[in-house]
């Protein structure tokens, strides 16, 4: 007769044997992962694309959570067993309607393309106008870039900047009453100024279009109101979880004051057209591990401590900026008023030679194309530079200014061969890693450290 053990215990315990039958029956796998905690601790990430998640989020991402398919909302599954996955996702729906003073969210999207997909797919027809930012003066790829689903499937419009480096509202102006889009799409990737939400509520209320905010970049500053938010300004708005929010990787879908009126020219309201659109029009079941990670990382984004970080964050963007500038850097816009800051190099630098280099040297920056860009995405005259690890780091202006320092003596060092190809002193190229390892001993990652 078969005998009964007791196995049940709890999470803790099962992240723990998890980790001990990594370690013990797939070596080569765990080992790839110590030494990628190594690198990160070692190495200055000046990306602007990514915060560190904390301990809290990673374990939670972790959670038994991923064993459960759960199509569908909270007391409204296609699946049984879900009485947990309901509790979380209430719990992260509610948590980020009060992070964000909004009146709907979705926390199911798997990233912020898709939910900006799931937005367009949502509110537009197959051919429809959309207005956003062109890619080669800050905006992202699902804005209606070419190469994507979004600049093929509808009919794209670009806006850009002036020459300053700010945003062209009234070319915005004039483009929206030329083409009069469907939406209109603010927000960015490389751009370093404020984005007037409200300005661009009143030319879309004008032309009759729904307005889009992505706030990817810059949702801890709107969280801690250290940029305006677009909630209430914007119809809907979409972010990702993993920028700012120092989350899990996945999207966000929020909307304010509009989330229950109808949808111009359809018989549904915002809060309806954006539910249908995840589930069932876009996407299948929710990885609920994510949102449960998400519901972690909403939490966190609600404490002193991470207000705190977003202080630094805008702290390190100025001195940043500053330092490059006075070492004779062009920084487009002339300041930063977020967390980017986007360089231009010199006739001979391009991008991609830059960010090889400093890889080298273990700094991680990225290339990036620039307003009256000339060459390839692939190639670049610029840098997008961003300040979310140096803020976990708690590096202060002195730090800001040595890495700085750094990164424009490695540049003068390298000699360019090409657009990819150059030359940097082996000698030289270990003693930048050396001096780069060494400001990361001085400004551990002590928040994120196991």
């Amino acid at each position: 007769m078969a005998t009964y053990t007791k196995l049940i215990g709890n999470q803790s315990e099962l992240l723990q044997r998890g980790l001990k039958d990594l370690e013990e029956k797939d070596h080569e796998l765990a080992s790839i992962l110590d030494e990628e905690v190594r690198r990160q601790h070692r190495t200055l990430s000046l990306v602007a694309s990514s915060c560190s998640v904390t301990p809290r989020t990673l374990a939670t991402a972790s959670s038994v959570l991923a064993n459960i398919t759960a199509e569908g909302l909270p007391g409204k599954r296609y699946h049984a067993g879900c009485v947990n996955v309901d509790l979380v996702e209430t719990l992260a729906i509610q948590r980020a309607l009060k992070l964000f003073n909004a009146q709907y969210a979705g926390v199911q999207s798997h990233s912020a393309s898709n939910a900006n997909y799931q937005v367009l797919s949502a509110l537009l027809k197959p051919g429809d106008t959309i207005l956003g930012m062109a890619l080669d003066y800050g905006g992202h790829l699902t804005h209606g870039s070419a190469v994507t689903f979004s600049g093929t499937y509808y009919r794209a419009v670009g806006y850009g900047t002036t020459p300053e480096g700010i945003i062209d509202y009234d070319q915005v102006y004039e483009l929206a009453r030329m083409h009069r889009p469907r939406i209109i799409i603010c927000g960015a990737t490389a751009y370093s100024r404020v984005v007037e939400f409200a300005r661009f509520r009143e030319i879309a209320d004008e032309v009759g279009a729904i307005l889009l905010a992505d706030i990817s970049h810059i949702a801890g500053l709107v969280a801690t109101n250290r940029h305006p938010s677009p909630i209430n300004a914007a119809h809907v708005t979409t972010m990702c979880t993993h920028k700012q929010l120092a989350g899990p990787r996945g999207g966000l879908i929020l909307s304010g004051r509009d989330a229950d009126q109808q949808v111009p020219g359809m018989d549904t309201t915002f809060r309806r057209a954006l539910q249908q659109a995840i589930f069932p029009w876009m996407q299948g079941a929710p990885a609920v591990n994510i949102v449960a990670a998400k519901a972690a990382a909403f939490n966190y984004a609600m404490s002193p401590e991470f207000d705190a970080s977003m202080g630094r964050i805008r702290m390190a963007a100025d001195a940043v900026a500053a330092a490059f500038q006075e070492k004779g850097y062009d920084v487009v816009g002339g300041r930063t008023e977020n967390h980017t800051v986007l360089i231009r190099l010199t006739d001979s630098m391009t991008g991609a030679i830059a960010e090889a280099a400093l890889e080298q040297c273990s700094i991680i920056v990225n290339k990036n194309r620039i307003p009256g860009e000339t060459r390839s995405s692939f190639v670049t005259s610029g840098l997008r530079i961003g300040t979310g690890s140096l803020a976990q780091r708690h590096i202060d202006q002195q730090g800001c200014h040595q890495i700085v320092d750094l990164v424009c003596r490695i540049l003068d060092s390298v000699h360019p061969l090409g657009d990819k190809e150059f030359e940097l002193d082996p000698v030289l190229q270990e003693h930048f890693r050396s001096e780069a390892e060494k400001l990361c001993g001085i400004y551990p990652l002590a928040d994120y450290t196991w």
